[in-house]
């Protein structure tokens, strides 16, 4: 029998954490869409990386980190415990479970804080990633950044709590 591969850990955000979760950001961008976006649309997201304002968003949710051994693997920001923010996962570990265990966790911590629902601006190349896990698209939507235009879809999702309070006794 072979070995099983150690589990990634998650733990909260930390300030140190900004330049290898903006590796991590622009890496998954420019590797992992180019099916989705043109090679000008990834740089001009992946840009966003150096804005002041990435780590603000990072520090202004509640931001989880996957590691292995320490080191981040992907991240996943919640905002207003609504909103998932930013979420990532490196390349090497896409498809790998790491992306999964952040948006479990994620949607626990929202459900366990009272939230009704979950929303994303989700880009074209996440988009079975969030439909498998129940989101439903509800607008699709331009974003611009810089000189180029990039598409996205604002997805939701109803979560179990919220719909199980609604049914009758």
């Amino acid at each position: 029998m072979g070995q099983s591969l150690p589990k990634p850990g998650l733990r909260p955000f930390l300030p140190a954490d900004v330049p290898l979760l903006a590796e991590i950001f622009r890496a998954s961008i420019e590797e992992l869409t180019g099916d989705d976006y043109s090679e000008a649309q990834q740089e001009a997201w992946a840009s966003r990386a150096d804005d002041e304002n990435f780590e603000k968003r990072l520090s202004d949710a509640l931001t989880l980190v996957a590691t292995m051994d320490g080191s981040p693997l992907g991240f996943v920001s919640l905002k207003d415990n609504t909103h998932i923010d930013l979420f990532f996962v490196h390349p090497a570990v896409a498809r790998h479970g790491v992306g999964a265990m952040l948006y479990d966790a994620v949607e626990k911590l929202a459900t366990a804080r009272g939230a009704q629902r979950l929303t994303a601006e989700v880009s074209d190349t996440a988009m079975p990633f969030f439909q498998k896990r129940g989101f439903q698209p509800q607008r699709r939507n331009t974003v611009t950044i810089g000189d180029e235009w990039l598409a996205n879809t604002t997805m939701d999702k109803v979560l179990a709590a919220a719909a199980e309070g609604s049914k009758p006794s």
